[in-house]
């Protein structure tokens, strides 16, 4: 992403702000906040498909944020995706520019002989990765746009 790891990481962290700034987030609600970026959050998108066809997705994730790595984690407590672990990295490249990672970690669903293989061959491809890549598309247009601002401001003296 063109812009401060900082910036990243507030635009990555404010999952509240999600559906204005991603137009496939349906909603994104805290069922219990503890702090900015921590608290049990519920998330629910939509998997675009081809013309009008749209496919409901929604999950419930463990939120943690860490500024000082910075690093935002999530771990699916509710939702067909129960047991994942999803983790943000956030690493600078130089001061206005941020290498971004989303990594999903699970076996797939417990279903018996054929979880792992449903999460291979649908649900890691159809549905994580499509959504999980244009929510990062998303993050990094906010991101850059923010920054583009502060940068403009900078410019002309009014910071």
């Amino acid at each position: 992403m063109r812009a401060p790891a900082a910036t990243c990481f507030q635009v990555a962290a404010d999952v509240e702000r999600w559906p204005e700034i991603l137009p496939h987030y349906r909603r994104v609600a805290f069922r219990r906040r503890d702090a900015f970026g921590h608290g049990l959050v519920e998330m629910a998108a939509w998997r675009d498909f081809a013309g009008p066809l749209r496919y409901p997705t929604w999950w419930v994730s463990e939120m943690t944020c860490d500024t000082r790595e910075p690093v935002v984690r999530y771990r699916h407590v509710g939702g067909i995706t129960t047991g994942m672990d999803v983790v943000w990295s956030f690493e600078p490249l130089s001061a206005d520019s941020t290498h971004v990672r989303i990594v999903h970690a699970w076996p797939g669903p417990r279903w018996p002989l054929i979880g792992g293989v449903v999460w291979r061959a649908v649900i890691a491809p159809v549905f994580v990765s499509v959504i999980a890549g244009r929510t990062l598309a998303g993050v990094a247009r906010e991101a850059e746009r923010r920054a583009g601002t502060e940068a403009e401001r900078k410019a002309v003296g009014h910071v």
